[in-house]
């Protein structure tokens, strides 16, 4: 049998859960009664990085509704509207069916030997490097993997980068630099298990609902503070509430540190046999008082000097967590390494309640990180490092020298080769750069110097897509199998419960039909199939952080409730809940935790007179989800949220301009203008202004500014003005 027809002939194959599934048209939560005693399967939610569990429930072979798992250890049996819905997305008319050139349907075996031709093209006029791709955190890690192996190794493709550069890079680096590999050290118990919890630039309630409703089960009476410059929704179950100013967080933390150093409120032996550098921290954060640091944070000294004594309470437990807040910032790194400092120099970490504890995007960012072989090798290697290269030649037997001896460039550093002509080409996987990219305008005008651009998307209608070259139509969740990994480390199953619509094929039969068609098929002959791969994948794990050779292949991830890296193959802890650094033991060379910081930044756009507002930008509701390629398909979440784009104002800003509530308005910056409403909201503080990030315009205004280390870009703080209509 041909190789192409042998492969797209496994698109037809045997299902784990069989067939064809229909819209969630009964309502968030309610079933037919006649499916009580019908069959179910499980799988986890496509959605964030929380990683619920969800049970399918089947009638004749049909998915035909979905509830949450009672007793997986994340979600405890609860969903948020995403989960619910996470059925009824699959079934939209705008689902991408054929695969399309310039817009008209073509076959499989000519969209194939078009993206090898036109990209091998360009290679052969402008070099190797003249093509690069832009992934994902929302595919299968068995695909990201695939993807990053074929795109490297066989096709030479030295620049590859993912969307998770928008919401986790940050804490990848400064977990790197910190404990020498990216590296989140605690389990979901810990919310419950805190007698204080800080939430920094997190709107748990909104961004991660489910986690919200674990910190709501804390039964011990612990304080929460929310730093954040809007009052969000999750200020509600807040003791309280520190409003910084934009981008006043880092100054604050400094000023935490500085209280507890001076008055001698660390755990002095945890410091001295589990770290290092923190003698030239002491030194450096002497300049950071309360009062210093006032004007910048916006927090009263007497605010700051309780919270300090709080947090470095040798009773307490205390855990701190962030998000985007932190994150997508141009000092980011260092602010989530101040977080990380607070709690090493006062013993929390490794206990239960404890940590600094990053909480990740998209629901499969972590496989993202360890396995997209994009900023770092195969299973969280170096790509630096030549015993590292030899390891995954060996493991992959492949030919050492097709692994390039340095990272890809980083997402902007891409959009910069495209904007000074070094880059030609562009393969753009599951996501959608020209709604959710900073500086919108920029990219859009950037589309006109690539050649050649291939979009492989589940939907035929997003922004990218529809200035694609090239479309490739991709299954979606729900229609292939594989795994995930969420931010507590936790790996568990996705199930395939229908087949893909129309020629659609899952991406990782997609990477396997352009791989032959390349000519390097025979090079990834092993990854014949999602289990397969992950068999490679562990290999590639042996041995490092990350080790997973103790999994026993996917029954055991759903027989165990799914498990949290590390498992090794011998010695292993295989309890359902683990956190790391129990033994106060880093993956530095040291085997210490370092302190790490430098001077905050000034905001990289401070306002001026001509826009006086800063614009600040996050998630709306729980019922969106990034552009909203997916939650605009269903009625039912759209009946969530808002159905016009709503600007966030003071009512004194909006005394001044003259603007009532639900007024149309123009909102501009440097870089564009858009149409809103006004929202007249005391949410904002006086001076600030906040549009949720889902909306198609709204990156038109952010300022692209990125953290020196981690290359994220800043979505938060961007000057603007706004003026009625």
């Amino acid at each position: 049998m041909p190789v192409l027809e042998k492969i797209l002939k496994q698109k037809t194959g045997p299902l784990t859960s069989e067939l064809l599934l229909r819209p969630a048209e009964f309502g968030l939560g309610k079933l037919p009664r006649n499916l009580e005693t019908d069959a179910t399967t499980t799988s986890v939610c496509g959605f964030c990085s929380t990683g619920c569990q969800l049970k399918l429930h089947l009638h004749e072979g049909e998915a035909v509704g979905v509830t949450p798992s009672p007793k997986y250890p994340v979600n405890l049996g609860m969903a948020c509207p995403k989960g619910w819905e996470a059925l009824a997305v699959l079934n939209s008319e705008e689902r991408a069916t054929d695969p399309l050139l310039d817009g008209e349907p073509i076959s499989w075996d000519l969209a194939a030997r078009i993206f090898t031709d036109r990209f091998k093209e360009i290679q052969k006029e402008h070099g190797k490097e003249s093509v690069a791709f832009i992934s994902t955190g929302q595919i299968a890690t068995e695909e990201m993997a695939f993807l990053g192996a074929f795109s490297k190794f066989g096709m030479g493709i030295k620049h590859g980068d993912g969307n998770t550069r928008q919401c986790m890079a940050t804490s990848v680096v400064a977990y790197k630099q910190a404990f020498g590999f990216d590296a989140p050290p605690y389990t979901y118990a810990d919310f419950e298990e805190s007698d204080v919890v800080l939430l920094i630039g997190s709107n748990l309630a909104i961004a991660h609902p489910i986690l919200y409703q674990r910190l709501a089960r804390n039964q011990r009476n612990a304080d929460i503070i929310v730093i954040d410059p809007r009052a969000t929704e999750t200020t509600q179950i807040a003791t309280q509430h520190l409003g910084i100013k934009a981008k006043g967080d880092l100054p604050l933390l400094y000023a935490l540190a500085h209280c507890i150093i001076r008055d001698g409120r660390v755990d002095e032996e945890f410091l001295a046999q589990n770290t290092e550098g923190f003698e030239d921290f002491s030194e450096f954060i002497k300049d950071y008082s309360p009062e210093a640091t006032a004007e910048r944070s916006g927090i009263a000294s007497d605010e700051v000097e309780a919270l300090a004594k709080l947090i470095s309470d040798p009773s307490k437990r205390v855990s701190m967590w962030w998000t985007m807040g932190v994150n997508q910032s141009y000092e980011g790194v260092r602010t989530a390494q101040a977080i990380i400092n607070l709690c090493l120099m006062t013993g929390n970490i490794g206990k239960p309640g404890t940590g600094p504890n990053s909480i990740t995007g998209q629901c499969n960012a972590m496989g993202s990180r360890l396995f997209s072989n994009t900023t770092s090798l195969l299973g969280g290697h170096d790509f630096g490092k030549p015993e590292h290269r030899e390891k995954v030649s060996q493991i992959l037997e492949i030919p050492e020298e097709t692994i390039p001896h340095e990272p890809s460039w980083a997402y902007d550093q891409i959009i910069d080769g495209i904007e000074s002509g070094k880059i030609k080409g562009l393969w753009v996987i599951a996501t959608n750069p020209a709604h959710s990219w900073i500086n919108q305008g920029r990219f859009h005008e950037l589309r006109k110097k690539l050649d050649f651009l291939v979009v492989q998307d589940m939907y035929a209608t997003t922004e990218t897509a529809k200035t694609a070259d090239l479309l490739l139509p991709a299954a979606a969740w729900g229609e292939k199998s594989g795994t995930f990994i969420n931010s507590e480390r936790r790996i568990s199953t996705i199930k395939q419960v229908r087949h893909a619509p129309g020629k659609a094929l899952s991406d990782f039969r997609i990477f396997q039909l352009l791989s032959n068609t390349w000519g390097c098929g025979e090079m990834f002959e092993k990854w014949s199939s999602p289990p397969a791969a992950f068999e490679l994948m562990q290999r590639l794990s042996e041995g490092q952080p990350c080790d997973i050779t103790g999994i026993q292949g996917y029954q055991h991830l759903d027989q165990e409730g799914g498990i949290q890296w590390p498992l090794p193959l011998e010695g292993g802890d295989p309890a359902q809940e683990k956190r790391l650094f129990a033994d106060g033991k880093f993956y530095t060379p040291s085997g210490k935790a370092k302190f790490l910081f430098e001077p905050p930044a000034t905001l990289a756009e401070p306002t001026c007179e001509d826009y006086p507002l800063t614009l600040l930008t996050g998630r709306g509701t729980s019922a969106q989800w990034h552009t909203q390629s997916r939650t605009n398909k269903s009625k039912v979440l759209k009946k969530l949220y808002p159905d016009i784009l709503l600007l966030d104002i003071h009512p004194e800003d909006a005394a001044k301009l003259d603007l009532n509530d639900r007024e149309p308005i123009k909102i501009s910056s440097r870089r564009g203008e858009i149409t809103a409403h006004a929202h007249v909201s005391t949410s904002v503080k006086q001076g600030e202004v906040f549009l949720p990030m889902h909306e198609g315009n709204t990156n038109i205004l952010t300022h692209a500014s990125f953290d020196p280390y981690s290359r994220q870009p800043s979505y938060k703080a961007s000057a603007v003005a706004v003026q009625g209509v």
